[in-house]
């Protein structure tokens, strides 16, 4: 059945502002990307900056209902433009993002910008905000500690996942953790720029943190540290899943749209009611294809490739 180029289900620009510790709030909507907001003694931390000004006004907004202290730091927590684009709403503050990211940003940003712009007209619809890629201020290469007066926000890069990048931000005053899309809840992994082969590994460093509060990617907060186990494992049973599937096709010498069909039959009996699992597919199973037959670094996006994967694959 031929679908849509788009993700026109399963976002939105409506969004929730929610207390998930002390300081400490998510804002998020169903199968919105998640921005987190960390209030310390004398400034405000922002990890991932949403899509838009628009929508980061927003954000804004309701961090002034709880607070009045400046943004002064803006995290992303990898390059993807539906976390970042939004920063320049944040008046004066330090981008903050691992070296990884800045370079991806170099690499690739420019291209990702084009697509996901294509992929998600819902979140783009106030983009005349955006003046172009966001770059970030303060760069550091696996692990850096931002205090805000007394209190720490620990950032780490724990391994590579969705992409080569990603960092988390961690409050060891209470044991909640924003992890970006290295963990998602109830919706599908966004593959396109994944290291398969390390994903694994580094949702096992993730593990061993035992956060009691978790902010994914996507999907509901999880709240209780078994939830945060239980996501841990979800999210990685889908990308062994995924790969696994990809990796036996190739053995075969199938062809990427026989492979497509072969993971989709396999991934389909656990994973096809999660969000944006038929946006996401496509892009994460090709990408999968290429690692699988030795193509270490991801290939960039363009919003030809989008189109041409999406038809090929999908109709």
């Amino acid at each position: 059945m031929s679908k849509t180029f788009a993700a026109i289900g399963d976002i939105s620009q409506k969004a929730s502002f929610d207390q998930i510790g002390p300081g400490l709030y998510a804002f998020s909507g169903q199968g919105n990307p998640h921005s987190g907001v960390i209030i310390g003694e004398d400034a405000v931390m922002i990890v991932d900056a949403q899509a838009t000004p628009a929508i980061a006004n927003d954000l804004i907004a309701c961090i002034g209902r709880v607070t009045d202290k400046p943004v002064k730091y803006v995290l992303l927590t990898h390059f993807h433009a539906v976390r970042t684009l939004g920063a320049s709403a944040f008046k004066g503050a330090q981008i903050l993002a691992s070296d990884a990211t800045r370079g991806l940003i170099a690499e690739r940003g420019r291209q990702d910008m084009e697509c996901e712009i294509a992929r998600f007209p819902a979140l783009f619809m106030a983009r005349d905000g955006v003046a172009g890629l966001t770059w970030p201020t303060i760069t550091f290469p696996d692990q850096m500690s931002v205090w805000l007066g007394t209190r720490e926000v620990r950032i780490m890069h724990v391994g590579r996942g969705h992409t080569a990048g990603d960092v988390i931000a961690a409050m060891p005053d209470c044991g909640v953790v924003f992890a970006g899309d290295l963990v998602t809840s109830k919706a599908a992994c966004y593959c396109g720029d994944a290291h398969f082969t390390d994903w694994p590994a580094t949702l096992d460093n993730l593990a061993e943190m035992q956060a009691s509060t978790l902010v994914p990617g996507r999907g509901d907060v999880l709240a209780s540290a078994e939830d945060v186990k239980q996501a841990i494992d979800e999210t990685a049973a889908f990308v062994t899943t995924l790969f696994a599937s990809v990796q036996d096709s190739v053995g075969k010498g199938l062809s990427l749209k026989d492979t497509f069909d072969a993971a989709r039959h396999v991934m389909d009996a656990r994973f096809k009611d999660f969000t944006l699992y038929d946006h996401a597919l496509p892009f994460s199973i090709a990408r999968a294809y290429d690692e699988a037959r030795g193509v270490e670094w991801p290939v960039i996006w363009t919003v030809e490739r989008d189109r041409e994967i999406q038809a090929a694959l999908q109709g």
